[in-house]
């Protein structure tokens, strides 16, 4: 809560006193220390929007209260997220898929992304920790124990994509920041430089 809030006080000129009603907070993962993302834009105000490719860890953040609202269809992400928005409401939308996959599709929908994160597993990229854009959370579970190769190279252009995403919102106005989980390392270690 005070990251999100913080940031958006730097980065957004959000007052002292203010929230982050009316903007919003993308970020990845539900997992361990991630599940509290979506809790934290509730409690800051925001429109939080968090990308998990494991559907069990999506049914246990919502269960817990954690996430307001499940969605696989990103047409119902992007709807839901407007309307909250213009109403000036704080909601949080677990997408069940992969977060290049939301990234890019917000990049084609000019979509506004405030604040945009990573809380996926990137200290363990190549052991499970990020999951391949294309493949489900099942075929990354198979892939890393069949074709080990195979999955190391689906995750270095996976982030390849995952970074000109990036790189694309945030020359649009979005504040990318990494919240501690290795994400930059991994993607210098994928070649981006």
């Amino acid at each position: 809560f005070n990251t999100i809030l913080n940031a958006g006080r730097k980065e957004l000129g959000i007052p002292d006193d203010g929230d982050l009603t009316g903007h919003t907070f993308v970020s990845s993962g539900l997992g361990g220390m991630s599940g509290a993302q979506p809790k934290a834009a509730n409690i800051a105000g925001a429109v939080g929007i968090f990308a998990e490719v494991d559907k069990s860890r999506i049914e246990t953040r919502h269960s817990q209260g954690w996430v307001d609202v499940v969605c696989e269809d990103l047409d119902e992400v992007f709807r839901l997220a407007q309307e909250k928005l213009d109403a000036k409401e704080s909601i949080s939308i677990a997408y069940w898929g992969n977060i290049v996959d939301l990234l890019e599709a917000a990049v084609e929908r000019k979509f506004n992304i405030d604040l945009l994160s990573d809380q996926t597993s990137c200290h363990n990229v190549y052991d499970g920790g990020y999951c391949p854009v294309g493949l489900t959370f099942q075929k990354r579970t198979e892939m890393l124990h069949h074709d080990r190769d195979m999955f190391c190279e689906m995750v270095d252009a996976s982030l390849h994509r995952h970074y000109r995403a990036i790189k694309t919102l945030t020359e649009r106005g979005t504040y990318f920041f990494d919240y501690g989980n290795s994400f930059m390392k991994a993607m210098y270690d994928a070649g981006i430089k």
